[in-house]
């Protein structure tokens, strides 16, 4: 190689280096970005800023011992969720509420939500129905026998928080025609009809996108990720009930539960 070629590749790697630093530090800077976002969402969620705006950037930095860019980064992502805006001469200011559902008791929205306000259900479809098979196969009829389908939109104080679909035996679903669905979860309806308890449900929770009917009914964007909770309620003698799956507008609800440890 000429000697004059030298000083040309050594220009060049020494760019390439430089290039490779930014992309270093601008991941490092994303990654603790989104470690500073989760730990404030969850202030944000158990309403540590409810009487005002969040803490001033530099205090967070100094705080989270970050810098300002992080801070600022960290906020735009809360920002993008909906959870937080920023507003000229005040701050940043939290502007939405994620309410909690619990994973580890078994009750309707309504018990749920009670101490948050007022759970109300617009009944959008409602009747007898063909059972498709893996909802017969769930709920143990025989496949193509009629099941009882109700269509919820759930609000709470007014928003629309989730979107039910819910499958019931027939035998007990007749009973629930003329019921108060509208003011009633239908877990008290189904105690109230078959004089038992309910035992206990199998769920499943996933995060999927919400499709053109979701989200029109949900009012949120199209493609927006939703919590989709798949349940199987059972009595307390084990027969399988009420097979639901309930698609949560993720920017309104946050799930936990108690989990214990058991090897």
């Amino acid at each position: 190689m000429p000697p004059t070629d030298r000083p040309r590749d050594h220009a060049g790697q020494g760019a390439a280096t430089t290039v490779a630093a930014h992309r270093t530090r601008r991941r490092l800077r994303a990654d603790r970005a989104r470690q500073l976002a989760d730990l404030l969402r969850r202030q944000i969620l158990t309403g540590a800023f409810q009487d005002g705006p969040l803490p001033h950037e530099s205090t967070l930095a100094a705080d989270y011992r970050a810098s300002r860019n992080t801070v600022r980064q960290a906020l735009d992502l809360l920002r993008a969720e909906g959870l937080v805006e920023r507003l000229p001469g005040v701050g940043t200011v939290v502007i939405a509420r994620k309410y909690p559902h619990g994973l580890d008791r078994l009750m309707g929205l309504a018990e749920t939500l009670r101490e948050h306000g007022r759970v109300t259900n617009e009944v959008r479809t409602m009747g007898p129905a063909p059972a498709p098979a893996p909802v017969a196969d769930r709920l143990g009829v025989p496949a193509g026998a009629d099941v009882l389908y109700i269509e919820r939109l759930r609000r709470l104080n007014g928003l629309p928080l989730s979107l039910d679909l819910t499958y019931i035996p027939l035998d007990l679903g007749t009973a629930l025609l003329g019921a108060d669905l509208e003011n009633t979860d239908v877990f008290r309806l189904l105690e109230a009809i078959t004089g038992q308890r309910l035992g206990h449900a199998e769920i499943t929770l996933e995060a999927v996108n919400a499709d053109a009917h979701s989200a029109a009914v949900l009012q949120a964007p199209r493609g927006a990720a939703v919590l989709m909770l798949e349940r199987l309620t059972h009595l307390a003698d084990g027969r399988p009930v009420d097979l639901e799956f309930i698609r949560f507008r993720g920017d309104r609800i946050t799930m936990s539960g108690l989990l214990h440890r058991s090897l």
